[in-house]
């Protein structure tokens, strides 16, 4: 587990302090993780945020693959030269210079690595830790031997032939100045014994972690005489476990001639074709408005029948396929709906249920654009790929299963929105499947998924159903996923009402007794063809189709025929036919001939020969009907299950109340309470509450611009916050962490202070009782010293933490 916050010692804050305003303001605008409130006050303080463990380990995935490849390389190097780095990558024609260079200012403006002003490459100390063994190598010399004695280095020199100097600082510079030149190695390994010839170039070829040759000390070892001779000229490096270590400048020196690093500056070809930008737009809209239609109709059915939960958690694959039905859309496209709907908070767990929530009452008043923007903007942050549907054995995932967030998922979108992006203008790939090999170089630590038959299938395909991806190019709505922050929704929902159209507010009535919505319908059209009629098809097109047990539904919820038709007349194009007003007419006529009233129950109208047919029904006899007058018949059977009886026999009742009115029959509407996602999710508010109801921004251009002149200019700041020594604090809450965090630096202190008294989450390390680290992300927090009371996100509950055991702190 690596650490939040560790000091690294390294020079980053003087880089900082030398580079000009726009270079530091290019840093901060690409580590924004550095400047969330409180703001650094010092290059120091922000030097410090940049080298935590746990930030860098948040922007590696970010890094396309050269990025890395460069990383790596260094990670085994430095601090090294730019000529040894370029030497070792095989940067030695054009493209390969500025594929490094580029690298390397990537890096520098991600603040992990930097020239020192010496002519050295140095590097943000957590990013070593990043490989057990970069390249396959061991640490360098230098390291290796920081423990070793200064007579040790001089034997080392003399059974080298080399003058030592005075000092143990000269002789190390001296070993590890002989050790960098190849040509020296390699003239000292031919002239080595046999046996250790063969040891060393055995040793160079495999990574460290695999060797386990114990030196001295374990019976049975022959082999020490072999290696003596390497331990005694500094080819091995043996450490206080007894085991021999081969520096990282011996073994490249005893690799094969001309081995260089992996490196891959430019992305992989793949083949294309020109696409125009109407051909895009055009297959984009299609696709949006599919998907937009189609959630509708699954959230509505989620609304109306919320689909049952498994025991163990999400909804199985019945119920997607229930939902899928009746959605008439496919089992992917209902997982999306799912899943991005749950995250904008339109679904939540309710029981053993998922049920539509208040806000999905307001969204689906929206119009279609908006509507398709909310959704679009919660797949954009998801951290799981909601299309997976089988597991690495192959079995079935059940949807909305809280599976913990998967940050290679993200990374997956992000890289296939970058790979997109960069395509020639005009040009799309001929093949969708073909982004795949793109993505995975823009983003190679991303997470492909097992039931991926080609690379990133699944991800490439919901960007196709969501009309993020279109003729093989990115779409108007994908390009302002990928260029805009992720809580800048108003540039997508602009985008997305440029691209979709109104919702539809009329309908073609036909003489077949169908009602048919091009496009998308509006809400209002909606409810009214659904309470009168079934819809059939959705997508570009929703058909409904009117029937007389459709229309009864309506005389049930108390509507009169007059009114039905005059609402449906209101919403045609042009006059409606005469078959449906024949329709509603002879079913209303049909209405309420028969009622039926309580008791358990009493059936009573006004034709005594209809009531003579009820009692003599063949197919009624189960109710147990029999005459108390000739308008009045009695059943055994309870009111609800007479009235489905006599309606399934063709008849049409309609139900009393204990009074003798009718009852108007209305379906009842649960809502569930929605969860406000986590805090990473959602920009910076709490999973259970939002202090302001509103999230952090994100600092703005301008903002960066003046921090960053007020850090050029901004005095050091103290190393270590302690209350003992005069140093000041902004508030009393800094002051009292101060007293009882220990273990925090003042960077630390401050964003923890500034997270109680802010009510903002913030994500720490903490060292239980048992000496176990786990990362934590809080929020709702109770300042009682010497504790923290606050939600833990990773228990989803109350938890009570020591402040003296946190160790680390970041932002939430």
């Amino acid at each position: 587990m690596s650490f939040i916050s560790k000091p690294s010692g390294s020079t980053l804050a003087a880089w900082l302090l030398s580079v000009g305003t726009a270079r530091l303001e290019r840093v901060l605008t690409t580590r924004t993780d550095a400047v969330s409130p409180p703001e650094p006050r010092s290059a120091g303080e922000l030097a410090d945020r940049l080298q935590r463990p746990g930030a860098v380990a948040q922007v590696l995935p970010r890094l396309s693959l050269p990025h890395l490849q460069v990383a790596e390389a260094l990670a085994a190097l430095a601090p090294t030269t730019r000529d040894a780095l370029a030497e070792l990558l095989g940067a030695v024609d054009g493209e390969r210079i500025r594929g490094l260079d580029a690298a390397l200012q990537a890096l520098a403006d991600h603040a992990l690595a930097w020239p020192d002003g010496e002519g050295m490459l140095r590097m943000v100390a957590p990013l070593r830790q990043a490989w057990d063994a970069p390249l396959g190598l061991d640490a360098p010399l230098r390291q290796l031997l920081k423990d070793t004695t200064s007579e040790e280095l001089r034997r080392m020199l003399g059974s080298l032939g080399i003058k030592s100097g005075s000092t143990r600082q000269q002789r190390l510079a001296d070993l590890v100045q002989h050790h960098s030149d190849r040509e020296r190695i390699a003239e000292l390994v031919a002239r080595a014994p046999v046996a250790t010839r063969k040891l060393l170039k055995r040793r160079a070829s495999i990574a460290p972690e695999r060797s386990e040759f114990i030196m001295f000390g374990a019976p049975g070892i022959d082999s020490e005489p072999t290696a003596r001779w390497a331990l005694e000229r500094g080819l091995l490096v043996q450490d206080r476990y007894g085991k021999a270590r081969m520096p990282a400048e011996v073994a490249l020196a005893l690799r094969a001639p001309g081995w260089r690093a992996p490196f891959e500056p430019a992305p992989p070809d793949v083949p294309a074709m020109p696409v125009t930008p109407a051909e895009v737009d055009r297959e984009a809209t299609a696709a949006a408005m599919a998907f937009g239609a189609h959630a509708a109709s699954v959230l509505t059915v989620c609304a109306v029948s919320p689909p049952a939960r498994l025991k163990s958690g999400g909804i199985g694959a019945r119920e997607l396929s229930r939902v899928g039905k009746a959605a008439r859309c496919d089992d992917i496209v209902v997982r999306i709906v799912f899943e991005t709907a749950y995250a904008a908070g339109l679904l939540a767990r309710d029981g053993d249920r998922v049920t539509a929530t208040e806000a999905y009452d307001a969204w689906a008043q929206q119009e279609p654009a908006d509507q398709f923007a909310a959704l679009l903007q919660a797949w954009r942050t998801l951290r799981l790929t909601p299309g997976q549907a089988r597991d690495e054995d192959g079995k079935s995932l059940p949807a909305l299963a809280g599976t913990p967030p998967c940050g290679g998922c993200l990374q997956a979108r992000e890289g296939l929105l970058t790979a997109a992006a960069r395509l020639p203008a005009g040009q799309g790939v001929k093949s969708h499947a073909d982004l795949g090999p793109l993505v995975a170089w823009h983003r190679p630590l991303a997470d492909p998924l097992p039931q991926d038959t080609t690379p990133f299938a699944t991800v490439i395909r919901e960007a196709e159903l969501l009309g993020v991806l279109a003729r093989g190019a990115l779409s108007p709505v994908g390009t302002a996923l990928s260029i805009r922050p992720d809580d800048d929704a108003d540039t997508l929902t602009t985008v997305c009402r440029r691209l979709l159209p109104a919702a539809t507010a009329s309908a073609r009535f036909g003489a077949d007794l169908t009602a048919v919505v091009t496009g998308t319908p509006s809400a209002r059209l909606t409810t009214l063809l659904d309470s009168v009629a079934d819809r059939e098809t959705g997508g570009t097109a929703s058909v409904w189709r009117f029937s007389p047990g459709t229309v009864r539904r309506a005389l049930d919820a108390g509507r009169t025929p007059d009114a039905i038709e005059a609402d449906l007349a209101t919403v045609a194009v042009g006059t409606l036919p005469q078959p449906l007003a024949y329709l509603i007419h002879d079913t209303a006529r049909g209405h309420g001939r028969v009622r039926v009233a309580p008791a358990a129950c009493v059936l009573h109208g006004e034709e005594p020969a209809l009531l003579a047919e009820l009692a003599a029904h063949r197919g009624l006899t189960q109710l147990g009907l029999r005459h108390l007058a000739p308008t009045v018949l009695v059943s055994r059977t309870s009111l609800d299950k007479t009235l489905a009886a006599l309606r399934a026999a063709g008849y049409a009742p309609v139900a009393e109340t204990a009074d003798g009115t009718v009852r108007v029959e209305k379906a009842q509407r649960h809502r569930a309470v929605a969860p406000v996602p986590s805090p990473r999710l959602s920009g910076g508010t709490s999973r259970r509450r939002k202090t302001d109801g509103q999230a952090e921004k994100a600092p703005t251009t301008a903002d960066l611009r003046a921090l960053a002149t007020r850090l050029k200019t901004a005095p050091p700041a103290p190393p270590q916050a302690d209350p003992y020594n005069g140093i000041p604090f902004d508030s009393d809450t800094e002051e009292i962490i101060a007293g009882y965090a220990r273990q925090l630096s003042l960077t630390d202190i401050r964003q923890l202070a500034h997270a109680v008294n802010e009510g903002r989450p913030v994500t720490i390390e903490y060292v239980a009782a048992s000496g176990s680290r786990t990362i934590r992300t809080l929020s709702e927090f109770d300042l009682d010293p010497p504790y923290l009371y606050a939600w833990c996100h990773l228990r989803d509950d109350e938890r009570v933490f020591a402040l003296s055991r946190i160790h680390g702190v970041m932002p939430g």
